[in-house]
């Protein structure tokens, strides 16, 4: 916590932490606003099959591989700018009108995919499915910020996290059973996905409200003055804009377990086994103990709960180097596990509430896109250090983990005194 911070605004935070309710409370008392978000959330995840079987769909209609790398390049390239774009669409449509847009696209977007008989359509397709999937997450995150009281944030984040967990894991599964359903063809998978996003199209337009909640400003430590003018005003503000890079650093470092590990491994001749063990531990241990972990950490100064998040995350990649086989990949993938389950919901909590609430979801908008940019580069860059310099790579981005460590250090601001 800053030290310029005078006692009478870190009193109200100090006295309000130990009465920060567990999951099940936090939960129940949550406005049904908030609750069609989470489920929504989860819907949104679950019914993500396109970009699992893209490329598996795009080789069966007899596209190369080529085209399948094209298609991926786009796809990724839609979600970053949908991310950017859903925040400007939360303050244009108002949430439920953003929501409704995202979500509706998606489902008529999804279900052309199959009738389209020209690669340059399937490319625009590809690309407005992505990110009209992204244009869903500012505004639902603005939502749950706007909704729910300041110490109930960071819990709510988790179960929102929660929720991407959870319908990640499954999607995979869903889609491979509709594609069975369907005789082994796209059909039944495609329209499942496009039927999933448009019903909670119309559960959104009929329980989510239409504009924001407004509330008084609170009093933070040397927040922004201006209220209006877009992502511009974000970008004056040079605190959040190094918390936008800390982010960047992180989520690049976060990716690697996905993209230079199994490098790393089949180079160093350990069994394919590992890689897919510490992807299945990674993920048991985010769906079993975040929320719980959460419960303790919700009390704990944001400063210090990012900090620890974003040090543990890179000590645990920077494991993937130690010279002791398999051992290096299990002690590193508990470790910055631990760092995910310990910052990912104040990591992502932060953004609603750093910078005037005018521009709450301009500020959440840069930040997902940042964090996505990070996802989608970072996989290259680690893989372009690994083919150039090896397992140097690991000490590498630990150093992209400590300098993010640093930085979220300097730029996180202490919670307004009113948010609790």
């Amino acid at each position: 916590m800053s030290t310029d911070v005078r006692p009478a605004e870190a009193a109200p935070e100090q006295a309000a932490a130990p009465a920060a309710p567990g999951v099940w409370v936090t939960f129940k008392e949550a406005p049904r606003a908030v609750k069609t978000v989470l489920a929504g959330v989860l819907v949104n995840r679950l019914s993500g099959f396109l970009h699992v079987f893209l490329v598996l769909f795009l080789t069966a209609e007899g596209y190369s591989k080529g085209h399948t790398v094209i298609a991926l390049g786009v796809y990724g390239g839609g979600a970053v700018v949908g991310s950017l774009a859903g925040g400007t669409l939360a303050d244009r449509l108002g949430i439920r009108g953003a929501t409704v847009l995202s979500m509706s696209s998606t489902a008529v977007l999804t279900a052309s995919l199959l009738y389209l008989p020209d690669f340059t359509l399937l490319l625009a397709a590809i690309a407005l499915v992505s990110l009209g999937a992204q244009l869903f997450r500012p505004a639902s995150a603005t939502l749950l910020a706007e909704q729910t009281d300041g110490d109930r944030q960071i819990m709510i984040f988790a179960m929102y996290r929660f929720g991407l967990n959870v319908g990640a894991t499954a999607a995979p599964l869903l889609g491979y059973a509709l594609y069975n359903a369907g005789g082994q063809t796209y059909t039944l998978l495609f329209w499942g996905e496009a039927a999933l996003a448009l019903g909670y199209a119309l559960v959104a337009r009929a329980t989510l409200p239409a504009r924001s909640r407004v509330r008084p400003e609170p009093v933070r430590e040397a927040a922004p003055t201006a209220a209006t003018g877009g992502y511009g005003a974000v970008l004056r503000d040079r605190r959040y804009v190094l918390y936008l890079v800390a982010a960047f650093f992180h989520s690049a470092v976060y990716m690697q377990y996905l993209s230079t590990l199994p490098l790393s491994l089949k180079d160093a001749h350990i069994a394919l086994f590992w890689y897919t063990f510490a992807v299945a531990l990674n993920g048991f241990i985010v769906i079993a103990f975040e929320l719980l972990v959460t419960k303790v950490s919700q009390r704990w100064p944001l400063k210090i709960t990012i900090g620890l998040g974003f040090a543990l995350v890179g000590a645990g990649v920077a494991c993937y180097g130690l010279p002791i086989g398999p051992a290096a990949v299990v002690i590193g993938t508990l470790v910055w596990s631990l760092g995910e389950i310990l910052g990912g919901p104040a990591v992502f909590a932060y953004p609603a509430g750093a910078g005037p609430e005018a521009l709450r979801s301009r500020y959440i908008g840069s930040f997902q896109f940042t964090f996505g940019l990070g996802s989608a580069l970072g996989p290259m860059a680690g893989t372009w250090l690994f083919l150039q310099f090896g397992g140097l790579v690991w000490p590498l981005v630990g150093a992209c983990s400590l300098l993010a460590t640093l930085f979220g250090l300097i730029a996180v601001r202490t919670r307004p005194a009113a948010a609790a």
